[in-house]
């Protein structure tokens, strides 16, 4: 899983911080949480940036739904 698997990146943090409401998470805090999962690897030319974390804030929520 890297950057780019927003959709499942989202599924896993819902399926593991259920305690935590997306909507009211910080970029930065977002960027550890990601970081942190197991099987999360930054890929070469894949750099993490604004729009990326959006997008998996919204998968996030999206799965809470």
């Amino acid at each position: 899983m890297h950057w780019l698997d927003v959709t499942a990146i989202g599924e896993e943090l819902a399926d593991r911080h259920p305690e935590i409401d997306p909507t009211l998470v910080s970029f930065p805090k977002l960027k550890a949480l990601v970081v942190a999962l197991p099987g999360f690897k930054e890929e070469p030319g894949h750099p993490c940036n604004e729009r990326i974390l959006e997008a998996i804030q919204q998968a996030w929520i999206d799965e809470r739904a």
